[in-house]
């Protein structure tokens, strides 16, 4: 019996795809949310991938699911830094400040919601895949595949092919 493999696309700042993207050898990645919302949605071992906000709708990298947990934001840069991707804990908390909709003057420690992913990937930009055809414009956060469906499975073999190509990393 085939087990199906779970995955999901997870929508992406663009300047934290860029700063990352340019870090090699990076062993785990924050992928952060600017609220501390409970993430149940993968379990350890899982693969998360990030797609770029319109207009540019391209699953550009992923990484497997570690664990998900809620820290303020300080403490966030403590355990991860530039692998927020951000080069600062200003820039970080200042994104985070502008997703919330927060007064540019509050000072709030905010709580976030930490993505931990390990041996993240970034594909170089002529390998970009398109997001899937049942991706709806209105998704801001997430949306789960599997590869017991045809779409969830063309993504994943997509994704495979990326990765085990010569000049690309894999797991």
């Amino acid at each position: 019996m085939i087990v199906g493999v779970k995955l999901i696309i997870a929508v992406t700042d663009g300047d934290w795809f860029d700063l990352l993207s340019r870090k090699p050898n990076l062993s785990e990645v924050n992928f952060w949310a600017p609220s501390a919302a409970n993430f149940r949605a993968l379990q350890p071992g899982e693969l998360f991938l990030f797609k770029l906000h319109a207009p540019r709708n391209y699953i550009v990298g992923g990484g497997i699911f570690a664990y998900a947990t809620a820290l303020p934001c300080s403490l966030a840069w403590e355990a991860f830094g530039e692998g927020n991707g951000a080069r600062s804990l200003l820039e970080m908390r200042s994104r985070i400040a502008r997703y919330r909709r927060a007064d540019p003057g509050d000072r709030s420690d905010f709580e976030i919601g930490c993505r931990v992913l390990t041996q993240p990937f970034f594909f170089d930009e002529r390998d970009w895949i398109s997001a899937p055809s049942s991706w709806s414009p209105n998704i801001v956060t997430f949306k789960t595949y599997g590869t017991d469906d045809a779409e969830g499975l063309a993504l994943w073999e997509a994704v495979n092919d990326r990765l085990h190509q010569p000049q690309a990393g894999g797991f």
